[in-house]
């Protein structure tokens, strides 16, 4: 420590400086955590607390998953966790009962790929990095309710996971009740008759397989194989939500190829229409929910079956907006890894085949597959780039177009994906520009079947225009619109019984598969004949093994052709088990696969309701208490949900459509899992790379004359994401060690709009230390420790500055915008720092309760020297007084001709008539009139007043 700043320490020893801060922010940490100040009651059950508070309005306020994250905290983590304390604390104040909490979602492939780095078992690291965050956040004086914390990796957690998987596993989707249903009503009406069996056998006549079958075509959660993301550098499958948009794999950046796995789903297709319609009433923003409508991605048009010419009973379907257009058909394409592909292709080429059909390729068995293998190493992405070279080969196989009744060749081409409609399209070259470039590239017919406008030449035609080329001996089209001929050929179609209006998704059921140790198992196990059984909630938990080897197989990223193999594949005493599930002790072989990271945080706000609940997944009257609809809410859901924008697909889709099935099957009586949602920006800072593009350690880097140089040498610099990776991080341990954890949370919310991203810079967060030092100087006095405030009266300046600070704080605090909070607090502070007396005790108090949300430590330690014993976490908020909040006088301007030629101080509440007189006879504007006549007097009280002469 420098020499001056010892002296100072010396002549002001109660000066509020870091070493002091970290004093009294320990002592009142320890205080909240031992009187149990953040304990949010239920009104039953294990956390049933006082009735009166119970009896408040409730809010919930929550922070989107924290991961444990060895690297620990950053600053640029806590942002979302401050501002949802600051606001919950001021929800606090304002006579709420708040639950605030905070878990930790541990599955998933960091702590695994650790596991197999480092032979430590992914649990030991992963409840490591929990203990360090733990301490890392309660540093910075979070007021959560710890009773309610847990991890994902808790069995006492995940056996509710488990057991949510089992509802969707046992439940179906019913089209005319439009909600689940329990699947044992199904059974009953397949047994009874009412419904009739896929394929028209009676249900009795069915084996336990057949039936397991039927069944998976309805249940919720099914195995199915389909084309997957495979990715062998990982040796997993993937979601397509986490596959990048240039087809690799989100963590690793690893190839991902398609490959056809049996795998676990969840077929959330089947809410897509309630996923879009209840957005409606979310209060979100706008842009996330733009994300969610288009990836789910609904339109309306028509399905329409082509029959395949020589293979009797063999249809192509496919989904169309544009079903006017079907005459101008004039060949088709299915996707490389279309299921009828294999069927239709023939032994040989037919006559006349073209060169450019074939891909020089000698039968069209041999060019399907050359074809397909091509297409594996491309993503979706690249598949659909616009302008690319249109790629295909001839399946040597042709369909029958239902209008025409011409053969239309049959193509496979990588254009055209299994994940949207059906994996094969009608190719209309005259109305689809990716179909023209294709047609001309394999010398295929185009023919219009809407009329262009005159000189249109050489390209397809996308617009809108009236129906031609478009009739048969049945129905014509032509000369009709858009609307019209869509309608009139999709009736034609339902009547013929070859086609039907339809909508359709882009939205795909959700790949929910594993091939990781470090996942919630599924409850899942299988019979002698392979038929699919849930585990009864008995026997849930089912844990994960010991194993001693966490990794799964991976592979040479680029080899498209291999399989996984799982981690708990190689554990065989714990696969191959004896259970009795209800009709005696039987052999059964368990799932090896495990559930995704999503899992866990697709229900996670249930838990913190009531999570010591071993008995059901939460009670009911807890459940309505905190998360039923209300008014304002009619989904119900958390009242605040605070998080990253990134998340605008992946966990929220997910969270919804859990929620969605809870609801429907009677646990829960919320809708949707999250009504308010709220995006934080980012903290970035600065990169510095040297000339190769590598990071190097910001903290050495210098700055001479406007450039940066590190051991000497020229680095650049750019503003990015904050992480130890980038060689910027910024602990928050080093800014308390430095400030106090109270200088930090102001800082961060000082920063700019919560919802902006914000640079850091170390150097500025001394501003707000200050602030603090100034609020500490206008209540205790350095040099003696003693609360300098008198119970004198405030001056009536002073009354208006605290008042107008109350009004606006308050406002900001409720609309989150806690930056301009912060400078009205400064604005206040730096008021009575100007008068130079002592600050009367009642502006003092109320100063001190202005800024506890944001500062709490400070705050506590204020207000019990000020003589309080109670803490200041359930204070009331102070009030404004009206009478204070506006001004006393405002200054109006008088203008003629435009030009300023008054300036009157005159009462705000002044009338346009009381202004106009006032203005006319001041002397500064009669002189500038000059005796001149008044054509017109424009008054805006109390501001302005422009007069325009005769």
């Amino acid at each position: 420590m420098s020499e001056m700043n010892s002296a100072a320490e010396t002549a002001a020893p109660h000066r509020y400086t870091a070493a002091m801060a970290a004093d009294i922010e320990a002592r009142w940490q320890d205080f909240w955590d031992a009187e149990g100040t953040y304990q949010a009651p239920n009104p039953s059950g294990d956390l049933a607390g006082d009735p009166a508070q119970v009896a408040r309005p409730k809010k919930f306020v929550m922070d989107m998953f924290p991961y444990p994250s060895g690297a620990g905290l950053h600053v640029g983590h806590p942002l979302g966790y401050i501002a949802t304390d600051v606001f919950a604390r001021h929800q606090r104040m304002t006579g709420h009962n708040v639950l605030h909490t905070l878990g930790f979602d541990a599955f998933g492939l960091p702590a695994e790929q650790y596991a197999v780095q480092t032979g430590t078992h992914p649990r030991v690291s992963t409840e490591a990095n929990i203990e360090n965050m733990k301490v890392q956040l309660r540093r910075l004086g979070l007021g959560h309710d710890n009773r309610r914390s847990f991890a994902t990796i808790d069995p006492d957690y995940y056996k509710w996971t488990q057991w949510i998987f089992v509802q969707i596993f046992n439940s179906w989707y019913d089209e005319k009740a439009d909600k689940a249903r329990p699947i044992d009503e199904l059974v009953a009406q397949f047994e009874s008759g009412t419904r009739e069996v896929p394929g028209g056998r009676a249900w009795g006549e069915l084996s336990s397989l057949e039936r397991a079958d039927v069944l998976g075509g309805y249940r919720l959660a099914y195995a199915s194989d389909a084309p997957v993301n495979w990715c062998p550098g990982l040796g997993t499958v993937l979601a397509n939500e986490e596959v990048t948009a240039d087809g690799r794999s989100e963590r690793g950046n690893f190839p991902v190829f398609k490959a056809k796995l049996r795998q676990w789903n969840m077929r959330i297709t089947a809410y897509a229409d309630r996923l879009l319609d209840d957005l409606d009433a979310l209060d979100w923003p706008e842009a996330i929910k733009l994300q969610q409508r288009n990836w789910i991605g609904r339109s309306e048009g028509a399905r329409v079956d082509f029959a395949v010419d020589g293979h009797d009973g063999a249809r192509i379907t496919v989904f169309t907006t544009r079903p006017d257009t079907l005459f101008g058909a004039t060949y088709m394409v299915l996707a490389p890894e279309h299921g009828l592909i294999d069927s239709i292709v023939p032994a040989e080429w037919p006559e006349g085949v073209k060169e450019q059909w074939t891909g020089g390729a000698a039968t069209p068995a041999e060019a399907v597959a050359a074809y397909r293998k091509q297409a594996q190493t491309k993503s979706d992405v690249e598949r659909q780039t616009e302008h690319k070279d249109k790629t295909g080969v001839f399946t040597g196989s042709y369909a029958v177009n239902p209008v025409t009744g011409e053969r239309i060749p049959v193509f496979v081409a990588d254009y055209v994906l299994m994940g949207y409609g059906t994996g094969a399209i009608m190719a209309v070259p005259g109305q689809d520009e990716r179909d023209w470039e294709f047609a001309e590239a394999f010398e295929l017919p185009i023919v219009r079947t809407v009329q262009p406008p005159e000189g249109w030449e050489g390209e397809a035609f996308t617009g809108q225009g009236p129906a031609i080329n478009s009739a048969n001996d049945e129905i014509s089209l032509n000369g009709l619109d858009v609307a019209e001929a869509k309608a009139k050929i999709t009736a034609w179609l339902t009547d013929k019984g070859i086609g039907e209006g339809t909508v359709n998704f882009r939205l795909r059921d959700w790949l929910f598969s594993r091939q990781r140790y470090w996942g919630e198992p599924f409850p899942i196990v299988y019979d002698e004949d392979g038929v699919a059984h849930a585990l009864p909630e008995s026997m849930l938990p089912l844990e994960l093994p010991e194993v001693d080897d966490y990794s799964p197989r991976t592979f040479d990223p680029d080899d498209a052709d291999t399989q996984p193999e799982t981690p708990l594949s190689r554990n065989a005493d714990w696969v191959n088990v004896e259970l009795d599930l209800g009709d005696g002790p039987k052999r059964y072989r368990r799932e090896t696969n495990t559930m995704p990271n999503w899992a866990g945080s697709c229900w996670y706000e249930l838990r913190y309701l009531d999570p010591h609940n071993s008995e059901r997944l939460v009670a009911p009257d807890i459940e309505q208490y905190w998360m039923g609809p209300r008014e304002g809410q009619p989904h119900g859901g958390v009242d605040l949900y605070v998080g990253g924008a990134e998340h605008a697909v992946l966990h929220l889709l997910y969270a919804r459509f859990w929620s969605k099935v809870l609801f429907d099957l009677g646990h829960v009586s919320s809708v949707e899992p999250f009504h308010k949602l709220y995006n934080q920006g980012m903290i970035q800072a600065y990169v510095y790379r040297d000339e190769r593009g590598f990071p190097v350690t910001a903290t050495e880097v210098e700055e001479r004359d406007g450039k940066f140089f590190h051991d000497g040498t020229p680095v650049k610099r750019e503003l990015g994401k904050m992480g130890k990776s980038l060689k910027n991080a910024v602990t928050p341990d080093e800014i308390c060690a430095e400030y106090g954890a109270d200088t930090l949370r102001l800082y961060e919310m000082a920063m700019g709009p919560l919802d902006v991203s914000r640079p850091w810079d170390t150097r500025a967060v001394v501003g707000q230390y200050r602030l603090l030092q100034r609020l500490w100087r206008n209540v205790v006095d350095e040099a003696t420790g003693e609360v300098t405030v008198v119970d004198g009266e405030p001056d009536e300046a002073t009354l208006r500055a605290l008042h107008k600070a109350i009004d606006g704080v308050s406002q900001d605090m409720s609309a989150m915008r806690f930056n301009t909070a912060i400078a009205k607090i400064t604005e206040l502070n730096n008021h009575l720092t100007k008068t130079g007396g002592p600050v009367a005790r009642s502006v003092a108090e109320r100063l001190v309760l202005l800024v506890a949300p944001l500062a709490p430590h400070i705050a506590e330690e204020l207000w019990r020297r000020l003589g309080h014993t109670d803490s200041v976490v359930h204070q009331d908020f102070p009030v404004a007084d009206p009478a204070y909040v506006v001004d006393e006088s405002v200054t109006c301007v008088v203008q003629i001709k435009g030009k300023v030629k008054a300036r009157l101080e005159v009462s705000p509440s002044i009338t346009d008539e009381e202004l106009e007189a006032l203005a006319l006879g001041d002397a500064a504007v009669v002189a500038a009139l000059g005796g001149a006549g008044i054509r017109k007097v424009i008054v805006r009280a109390p501001k302005l007043v422009n007069i325009v002469p005769a």
